[in-house]
């Protein structure tokens, strides 16, 4: 049996998919959610992403590391099926990968290709809808669950392209789950952090240009970290915040705020 801790998330159990490296998003939330007393279950894309991953889930006393690429059809499933094996209920769920061929990603959303189009929505956006689906039987008592989005879901930014009407699609897609999972007091929440060093961003056009044009722009005068983002997740899983769901909730330091 846990022994709790007298923290907010204490016996809340959480599935944390997305963590590459230390400077993952994802990374971020599993060290907030442990911070608060919540067990863990992480994911790792491959065998080469394991021997990175392994180490920080063993760092955080992961209950759980699971294989997850969700371009391979039943990874998921079989995802679940240990977590539900293991623990027989799930109370979050974070959402933190998204990818797009690099032509695709590079070349401007004229000239994005029906095929990579298609795999990016595919992973940034309809595997989070799978993963919900899955998620909805094992949150009996409510739970919440998070997705990771961007400014450029809603505003132009200059060379995120095709990963705009994406991330687009995926906030829309956390309003819409918002709405069929309220009953059930699943919570939903697309959230927007400010521009981040992490692998997946290093592969945006003149990227460092976005994160200093960010850094000036910030009302705050600083960029976010993955701690920030992590806090806020956290925050959002606990009875605080238990009438909120469906709407992006920015994580940027002010940015979105000015025109």
């Amino acid at each position: 049996m846990d022994t709790p801790t007298g923290k907010p998330l204490d016996q809340r159990k959480v599935l944390i998919v997305g963590i590459a490296n230390e400077h993952s998003i994802a990374y971020g939330c599993a060290r907030a959610f442990r911070e608060l007393g919540a067990e863990l279950a992480i994911t790792y894309l491959n065998d080469k992403a394991k021997a990175y991953v392994e180490p920080l889930a063993q760092e955080l006393g992961a209950s759980l590391l699971l294989p997850l690429d969700v371009s391979k059809p039943g990874q998921l499933e079989a995802a679940f099926d240990a977590i539900r094996a293991t623990w027989g209920r799930l109370d979050v769920a974070v959402h933190s990968i998204a990818f797009a061929p690099k032509e695709d990603l590079q070349g401007g959303l004229l000239n994005s290709s029906p095929e990579g189009f298609s795999i990016a929505m595919d992973i940034s956006c309809h595997s989070f809808i799978r993963m919900a689906r899955l998620a909805a039987p094992l949150m009996d008592d409510g739970g919440a669950l998070f997705a990771m989005s961007y400014l450029g879901a809603s505003r132009v930014v200059p060379n995120y392209d095709l990963m705009g009407p994406v991330k687009a699609a995926l906030e829309a897609s956390c309003r819409y789950l918002a709405h069929e999972l309220g009953p059930k007091r699943i919570r939903v929440h697309p959230i927007s952090p400010g521009p981040l060093k992490t692998r997946a961003a290093s592969g945006l056009k003149d990227f460092d240009l976005l994160l200093n044009e960010a850094a000036e722009r910030a009302p705050i005068g600083e960029l976010v970290d993955i701690m920030d983002v992590g806090y806020t997740c956290a925050f959002l899983s606990t009875p605080y915040a238990r009438r909120m769901t469906g709407n992006t909730i920015f994580v940027d330091g002010g940015v979105s705020i000015i025109g």
